[in-house]
């Protein structure tokens, strides 16, 4: 099955190349440190990253003790660039759609996955696999575009006939499925799904919820061009679990 991947196109990754979170890792994005405070101690673990991208947080972890991080991503540019500033013994990065990944039972103790769900057709098949990947007790933490901004599709502001923003659009919020979303200027397709879908998928894979958060721009980010607005609606989900 085709796998969609935008990041491979030159254009496209030169402008997400000047993103601030890619520019400045970790630091640089606005969820990081509602994100740092869901993860777990990576001590000694085992430790899977599906959609990697330019390996931060792979990077993170083995910096805090992690004993084998496996970091996976579709795109060829994104991998050689994280090989080039995320390296680490601990580290292997390999390419492949996170739908395609094969590992045994129990062979991971954390999966992490930040920011690229949204771009999997089958959500459940995946969440089913993770189960399986994880450890008895090992946790699984992720962030996904929040269903409020996924809903509508276009993920933009509406605006008034100044230019003004005037709301934000939610419609066909319970039609789960595709959406073209326009992304850095370009047309990119992504998966909606409801506050639901995210959140049962836990409990029906074994997994005991233990944080839920929608992140608000930091304070010493609120000032930075257009991030008040961000308090105007969500734009990210945060969760955390623990397989039972």
């Amino acid at each position: 099955m085709a796998r969609e991947n935008r990041y491979d196109d030159a254009e496209f990754y030169g402008k997400y190349g000047r993103m601030a979170r890619s520019r400045q890792g970790l630091e640089g994005a606005g969820e990081w440190r509602a994100l740092r405070a869901m993860l777990p101690d990576f001590h000694g673990a085992r430790v899977l990253d599906l959609g990697c991208g330019y390996g931060w947080h792979c990077k993170y972890a083995a910096d805090h003790g992690a004993a084998s991080v496996l970091g996976v991503d579709i795109s060829r540019r994104m991998l050689e660039h994280a090989r080039e500033i995320n390296a680490d013994p601990a580290i292997e990065y390999r390419r492949a759609a996170m739908e395609d990944v094969e590992a045994p039972d129990a062979s991971f103790d954390v999966v992490l996955s930040s920011l690229a769900f949204h771009y999997v057709e089958d959500f459940a098949g995946l969440m089913r696999r993770i189960a399986r990947w994880l450890r008895p007790g090992g946790t699984l933490v992720f962030s996904v575009e929040h269903p409020v901004f996924t809903a509508y599709g276009s993920q933009d502001w509406w605006y008034g006939p100044d230019g003004e923003i005037l709301h934000f659009p939610v419609d066909r919020y319970y039609y789960e499925g595709e959406r073209e979303a326009v992304f850095l200027g370009e047309k990119v397709v992504k998966y909606h799904r409801t506050l639901t879908t995210y959140l049962g998928a836990l409990p029906d894979n074994g997994f005991e919820i233990t944080r839920v958060v929608e992140p608000m721009p930091p304070e010493d980010m609120i000032d930075l061009p257009g991030m008040r607005d961000e308090m105007r609606r969500p734009m990210m989900l945060l969760v955390s679990g623990v397989r039972r």
